[in-house]
């Protein structure tokens, strides 16, 4: 598990906080940043729901949050800018904000690090005496009981399957793969007793099948965790300043959010491509409550499509249509790993 080295991150907020604090953002002019990362030559990743970003450059990552005067750079300091706004829907910042990344995005990055995917933690819902929602239906003239628990450890399998196949340098892991009943705690306890080398992350993913009192609801979601339920990712007792530990906890949870969006954009981007027209999709979206919430690391968790429905009912009885799906969860994997090794990863080194 990848955690931040606190005595490093202390010594470097440390400079930060004796250096000239930058401009504040009152009476300075405001810069649109999409528009300006789009001339610089700059990836943006933003998210309007939690007000966080990513900014990408040579190699160079900056993480930031609206309304926030600290970011992240490459996962391993923190420096002080004029807070990112919001105004009038468009993400502003002021020219200092840009002058002092540009000046970031042109230090020599050390010939890049190896930031790479460790493991992938599959889990698959329910189990055991918990069979999840259930539904019996006529399919093909017969009469049959549809279980989220049986559906959810077919479709686990089959992914585990394919990324042992893609990955057999990585780590490939299922909380479950017999019909056996875990508590939510033993599931994410599966996920963060994962020993990992140096700059390497692990991303936790977990497949459940959705159900509604209206039996025409259809369609397949993808969920992050929201920034508002804030996990403890950073050991506390190890933090000798306890006032920089909000600080350093928070950033790495917005970092933990900003993968999962990523991941859950990849995921259903992948699904869509292979499910088509077959069943529709819903979105990727937030919230606080779902299973992976301990999990301290980038996790989702996809809902496969309404069983309650009879028409997908059927789809999700059919081992071909979950092959579907399941390659369309992987292909998302495939190419967040990509994406992640490529830009030298998000989390930061222990």
């Amino acid at each position: 598990m990848q955690r931040i080295h606190c005595n490093r991150f202390m010594r470097l907020f440390a400079a930060v906080l004796m250096a000239a604090a930058p401009a504040g953002i009152w009476g300075a002019s405001s810069v649109n940043l999409l528009e300006q990362s789009s001339k610089n030559g700059t990836v943006m990743y933003w998210d309007t729901l939690s007000g966080t970003g990513l900014l990408e450059k040579n190699g160079h990552q900056v993480s930031f949050r609206t309304g926030e005067n600290v970011v992240l750079l490459d996962n391993r300091k923190l420096a002080l800018v004029d807070p990112p706004a919001v105004k009038d829907g468009t993400l502003t910042v002021t020219q200092d904000f840009i002058d002092e990344l540009e000046r970031f995005f042109k230090t020599d990055n050390g010939g890049g690090s190896s930031f790479r995917v460790g493991a992938i933690i599959v889990d698959p819902g329910h189990g055991g005496k918990d069979p999840g929602a259930m539904q019996e239906h006529v399919i093909n003239g017969k009469k049959v009981m549809i279980r989220e628990k049986d559906i959810t450890l077919a479709v686990g399998k089959m992914l585990y399957a394919r990324l042992k196949a893609g990955y057999p340098d990585k780590k490939i892991l299922m909380t479950r793969d017999t019909d056996v009943f875990l508590t939510l705690s033993q599931r994410t306890e599966i996920a963060n007793s994962v020993n990992l080398k140096d700059h390497e992350a692990v991303i936790y993913i977990s497949i459940h099948v959705n159900a509604s009192l209206d039996k025409k609801a259809s369609g397949y979601e993808v969920w992050y965790l929201t920034p508002d339920y804030r996990r403890t990712v950073l050991e506390k007792d190890k933090t000798t300043d306890k006032t920089l530990f909000p600080i350093l906890n928070s950033m790495m949870e917005e970092e933990y959010t900003t993968e999962s969006i990523l991941i859950a954009k990849f995921i259903m981007d992948g699904m869509q491509s292979q499910v088509g027209s077959l069943s529709m999709s819903r979105g990727v979206k937030a919230e606080e409550w779902f299973v992976v919430r301990n999990a301290n690391m980038p996790s989702v968790l996809v809902e496969t499509g309404f069983l309650t429905n009879e028409k997908e009912a059927a789809l999700l009885n059919d081992s071909g249509y979950l092959k579907k799906v399941s390659l369309g969860i992987y292909n998302g994997l495939s190419a967040f790993v990509t994406h992640f090794e490529r830009s030298r990863g998000f989390t930061g080194t222990r």
